[in-house]
């Protein structure tokens, strides 16, 4: 598998644009993170609240026991502080939920922070990416001697703007035809370069 381009120029910028790619991904991911604790941050009150409404439901209740053993009165006594623990769990529960709700935030928050700008790259960066390897290693097999850039010649003819192959000569069919080794090297080499190699 070839990776990158024998041109020092070209090879280049794709290293840079690798590193550019690994180092993007890095950034937005470091953010999503941020913006994640940040958002979690929202949920300190709810853990207050949840904390404060259990604590005070278990008093209550230990309050309602200590004054249901009292002779005669107890239950009626212990109904309202039974009553109220009820209700301050409904505020534990409500915190709970506010807790839950903020972290159900963070993490959707965080994900779309992070997800969309390293998917809009990656999904432009990599397809062209991905070409080139493909190319440039099917092309590699072929180039292992001179007598196969006849085939990249042929190419050239039939991919590379008429004003290139204008340059290399006037009849480039006919060169080519007749196996004109100077024409055939100039139109190979035009291909090679475009796909990333070096001939051989």
């Amino acid at each position: 598998m070839k990776l990158y381009a024998d041109g020092p120029a070209r090879r280049t910028r794709q290293m840079l644009g690798d590193v550019l790619l690994v180092l993007w991904v890095a950034l937005w991911i470091r953010l999503a993170q941020v913006v994640h604790d940040a958002t979690l941050a929202l949920a300190t009150p709810g853990h207050k609240i949840e904390a404060a409404g259990g604590g005070l439901a278990d008093r209550l209740r230990d309050a309602g026991s200590a004054v249901g053993d009292v002779p005669l009165v107890g239950d009626q006594v212990r109904s309202p502080f039974d009553g109220a623990g009820r209700a301050a769990d409904q505020i534990a529960a409500a915190g709970a939920s506010q807790v839950a709700a903020v972290e159900h935030l963070a993490h959707w928050l965080g994900l779309a922070v992070g997800a969309l700008p390293i998917l809009l790259v990656v999904l432009v960066y990599l397809p062209l990416r991905w070409r080139f390897v493909r190319e440039a290693s099917a092309g590699q097999r072929f180039i292992d001697s001179s007598a196969d850039l006849d085939l990249f010649a042929l190419r050239a003819m039939s991919r590379q703007p008429m004003h290139r192959i204008a340059r290399i000569s006037a009849d480039p069919v006919r060169a080519w035809r007749e196996g004109d080794p100077d024409v055939v090297r100039a139109l190979a080499v035009l291909e090679l370069k475009e796909a990333g190699l070096t001939p051989p």
